[in-house]
């Protein structure tokens, strides 16, 4: 599959009591978020704890994703690594394993020159022989993609697909996207006015959660109804929020497990794991607002 669009959960990285990974439940997150219409998955990103797993860790969560994907939805693998060389390794990874795309941060730490974020994207794109998708992300990064800077590297480097876009400058959504890139939004919460603004969708991790929530707002919004899709956006936000408030990561995981009845483990630290008071107030909050009801299918069929 190679249509990007659409809604792309941003998916969590499952790990055992002893904090290897946890294949059955990835798999099972993931079978969960198809059946509820996503289009597609973003794999070990930043939701996902991408700089905490090992190459071979990537790798694995490649191939499993490439092989519950194919035909029924689209596998981008992020590979952003503190190394060239590493980034180079879990692209190849990936590539071999059949994902649809892989996604890559620019290098970062030593501020790198435009040439530099050039020379690591072409090696990332040889060694992967797949679509690139630019991960836009500056608060972590140090490195903030503009107009400008993006014209090079589309000039420069071949095969990029698109971009996720999760910086604070929201004009450059149609500014990417007048370039031709498939443009997602990394906002969950802006999730339809980055549409309007010429996006082409979401990736997020608070959706991995309740999916059919996004899902049921863009294909509202694709059937003209805004009502519809403003309400379902509208709850979807509350997840957005208490990410926020207790942390992506562990927030994710947590509402995951209350609402699939599974253990997806903590987070690796450095990430903090929730304390079991904070713990009982994100899942109570979460129930209280109904988004850890029993998933719902999608009440608004395809075009």
């Amino acid at each position: 599959m190679s249509d990007f669009k659409g809604v792309v959960a941003a998916t969590i990285t499952p790990f055992t009591p002893e904090g290897r990974l946890n294949e059955d439940a990835f798999r099972r997150v993931m079978e969960s978020n198809i059946r509820a219409g996503v289009d597609g998955f973003w794999i070990s990103g930043g939701t996902g704890e991408s700089v905490l797993l090992t190459e071979d860790e990537i790798i694995r969560t490649a191939q499993i994703s490439a092989e519950l994907c194919k035909g029924r939805a689209t596998s981008i693998v992020h590979v952003g690594a503190l190394t060239t060389a590493s980034a180079v390794r879990m692209a190849r990874g990936a590539g071999d394993a059949g994902a649809d795309a892989v996604a890559c941060v620019p290098p970062f730490f030593y501020h790198p020159s435009d040439q530099a974020i050039i020379d690591h994207y072409r090696a990332v794109v040889d060694a992967a022989r797949l679509p690139l998708f630019i991960y836009n992300q500056p608060k972590y990064t140090g490195v903030e993609f503009t107009a400008p800077l993006m014209e090079k590297v589309l000039r420069a480097v071949p095969n990029v697909a698109g971009v996720k876009h999760s910086a604070p400058d929201f004009n450059n959504i149609r500014r990417f996207a007048g370039m031709g890139m498939a443009v997602f939004t990394g906002s969950g919460s802006l999730f339809l006015a980055a549409l309007t603004a010429g996006a082409v969708g979401v990736v997020d991790g608070p959706l991995t959660v309740a999916p059919e929530l996004w899902v049921n707002a863009y294909r509202s919004f694709k059937q003209g109804d805004l009502k519809t899709a403003q309400e379902y956006q509208g709850k979807a936000n509350v997840l957005i929020d208490l990410a926020a408030r207790y942390g992506m990561q562990a927030t994710c995981k947590a509402l995951v497990d209350a609402r699939m009845d599974m253990d997806c483990g903590v987070p690796r630290l450095p990430i903090p794991a929730l304390s079991n008071d904070d713990r009982r107030e994100l899942i109570a909050a979460a129930r209280a607002a109904g988004v850890l009801e029993t998933p719902q299918p999608s009440l608004v069929e395809d075009d």
